[in-house]
């Protein structure tokens, strides 16, 4: 299993390097750039203009290999899981690809209506749990390999949550130059590392394939962005991992592990429902990353503060895990 994990994320590494130089000047020539809100920071003026729909980029790169792994190699074949992976990562890809889309061509931030994107994650998310139930997997919930709890058709509402969830978790997340990239590289490595320890070949391809993509798409995502990944690739993301921890039966580990999503959310419901309330502001701009910006921090500085609290987190996750 090491040899093939090391080959998909080798190979898909190389594959997002070798796409980025083509395709973002393909994104410069048709005028895609992201149009920057204009209540952000102000330091984020300057990066008006900068391509967005990276994210084609990398999930290029991972679809790509991982075919060229189940059928032209002795490494996998293609499993129910990683069927649904792909799906998951494609199908959530084109919403965000869709929503950056009407962003661009429009030249504001508005994109898909709330309503619009939130059916349409919510239909895939149904599909998921419907292949999910189909291929006779459990519907315990597990808590931290402790104890499980049956949840029936219950699990299917868990699952539309966790996978809806998530995906704009990952989302609020992508708000400066290789946060998201950085930070899912490790999740996604942390639970490849579980999926290799559960002898789960298909998953930990997907995973290391995914790491090896998103490096290769931090060439050009580092500080100062070429390429931001856009809604394309954040909400793809966030939905499979989500889906790789159902699938992993390490559901409530993502919270841990994943813990700067969650933290990143949870800044902006905090201070949303704070400023209905008293119409006084908790933190100094919300998701969070931009209160350490105005606090005075470089965006290098939190960038490379929150990848380091996920490292933290993943150790933990992985303790707890194996």
């Amino acid at each position: 299993m090491l040899k093939s994990t090391l080959f998909v994320l080798i190979f898909s590494f190389f594959l997002s390097t070798m796409i980025g130089p083509f395709f973002i000047p393909f994104l410069h020539r048709l005028k895609f750039g992201q149009a920057i809100r204009e209540e952000g920071p102000q330091s984020h003026r300057k990066k008006s203009g900068t391509p967005t729909m990276g994210g084609i980029i990398f999930i290029t790169s991972i679809v790509v290999i991982l075919l060229v792994t189940v059928f032209f190699t002795q490494y996998a074949t293609m499993s129910n899981e990683l069927m649904m992976l792909l799906l998951t990562l494609v199908g959530f890809g084109a919403i965000g690809f869709i929503d950056d889309f009407i962003i661009v061509v429009r030249k504001n931030n508005e994109g898909l209506k709330p309503k619009q994107k939130m059916l349409a994650q919510l239909v895939l998310a149904a599909v998921f749990f419907y292949l999910f139930l189909i291929s006779d997997y459990s519907t315990e919930l597990s808590f931290f390999n402790l104890f499980s709890i049956e949840l029936s058709w219950v699990y299917g509402l868990f699952i539309l949550f966790w996978m809806v969830g998530f995906s704009n978790a990952v989302n609020l997340t992508d708000g400066l130059d290789g946060l998201c990239g950085g930070v899912s590289v490790i999740t996604f490595g942390t639970f490849g590392m579980i999926a290799i320890a559960q002898q789960q070949i298909g998953i930990a391809l997907f995973c290391f394939a995914v790491v090896g993509a998103l490096f290769g798409f931090l060439v050009f995502n580092l500080n100062p962005a070429k390429v931001f990944m856009g809604d394309t690739g954040s909400l793809a993301l966030g939905a499979s991992i989500a889906a790789v921890s159902i699938l992993l039966k390490q559901e409530l580990l993502l919270v841990i592990v994943g813990l700067v999503y969650v933290i990143e959310t949870l800044s902006v419901i905090i201070q949303v429902a704070y400023y209905k309330r008293t119409q006084k502001r908790i933190f100094k701009m919300a998701p969070i990353h931009h209160h350490f910006e105005l606090c005075g921090w470089s965006e290098w500085k939190v960038v490379t503060f929150l990848w380091a609290v996920a490292l933290v987190c993943g150790v933990i996750g992985l303790l707890i895990a194996i």
